[in-house]
């Protein structure tokens, strides 16, 4: 079989804060009625895997594909599974919690969790739109524990208008939160460890509010951040981290990119249609919204049917 970009069936995830967005910005075939604030784009998780739905592979999990096509996929002889990446996009329609997820160190002097460094793109924002990223300057971790227990911590995080087309780099260990009116790409480490701190004094479909994480947060939020790189970029290479780079391209209608071996990629198209094609391979169509896995021996090219702009996500 030779390699072929590869698409998969989006994994939804109904959340308090999510809507309805997904369906009306990218189509998304939703459930009716239902919260959804995440669209699991890509994932390899113990209990997510995402299934392929294009080409002789349709049907396998991205796990059982790469156990199969092994290096024409990954690019790599010495791979250990997961998948070094979870792609999502998120539908804020209202604010989600504040919480911090853990750095390696913090997982392995815990004994407990997966280290979790992300970045968000902002692909729509209502006017007046925030995040919040990081601690205000001279928050210790005793200021910060007091104002979680009268409830006011989201204080003593720095608040950020943002604007489509932004990229916002958050390490493991960075207090933060989403505002609402926002959807976001999120690019990230194979990691579903959240520790929540604050939820905005809200209850769950239960009628109860829903559960803390208070002790792990502080044991894993990074008092000081000086060393961290809270980045915002809009063009070129967004993220240039040790877990992953993210590069943001373009391209216009009637033109084409070709696509060279040598690294696995993941493509998020967030604007435009196309069509990526190869000799002695069925072509694969692409729209906004849509994610795909393009393996490492994969050579072809990316034709534009429409002004497009995509990330491209590599270890």
């Amino acid at each position: 079989m030779k390699i072929y970009p590869l698409k998969f069936e989006a994994i939804f995830k109904e959340r308090i804060w999510g809507g309805q967005a997904l369906r009306e910005v990218f189509g998304k075939d939703l459930p009716a009625g239902k919260s959804i604030g995440e669209s699991w784009e890509l994932a390899d998780l113990p209990d997510d895997k995402s299934v392929i739905v294009n080409g002789p592979l349709a049907g396998k999990n991205i796990a059982e594909a790469i156990a199969e096509c092994g290096a024409a996929i990954t690019g790599k002889d010495d791979y250990t599974p997961p998948l070094p990446l979870l792609i999502k996009i998120l539908d804020a329609q209202t604010k989600l919690s504040v919480q911090v997820h853990p750095d390696e160190a913090t997982c392995a002097r815990t004994g407990k969790g997966d280290p979790k460094t992300e970045c968000w793109y902002i692909i729509e924002a209502n006017e007046g739109a925030a995040i919040y990223k990081g601690l205000k300057a001279g928050t210790t971790r005793q200021k910060f524990a007091a104002a979680i227990e009268n409830g006011t911590c989201a204080e003593l995080l720095e608040r950020i208008e943002v604007t489509p087309g932004e990229c916002h780099f958050l390490p493991s260990g960075t207090a933060h939160a989403i505002g609402e009116g926002l959807l976001i790409a999120e690019i990230q480490q194979p990691s579903d460890t959240t520790y929540r701190v604050f939820d905005w004094n809200r209850v769950g479909d239960d009628g109860k509010p829903r559960q803390l994480h208070v002790a792990d947060a502080l044991e894993s939020i990074h008092f000081d951040p000086s060393g961290d790189d809270l980045s915002i970029r809009s063009d070129g290479r967004l993220v240039d981290a040790d877990e992953f780079k993210v590069d943001k391209a373009t391209g216009q209608a009637g033109s084409e990119s070709m696509l060279t071996s040598g690294e696995m990629k993941v493509f998020m198209i967030i604007s435009g249609t196309g069509t990526i094609t190869c000799e002695d391979v069925e072509d694969v169509d692409f729209a906004k919204g849509d994610t795909l896995l393009i393996p490492a021996q994969f050579e072809g090219a990316m034709a534009f049917a429409a002004d497009t702009v995509y990330l491209i996500a590599a270890v």
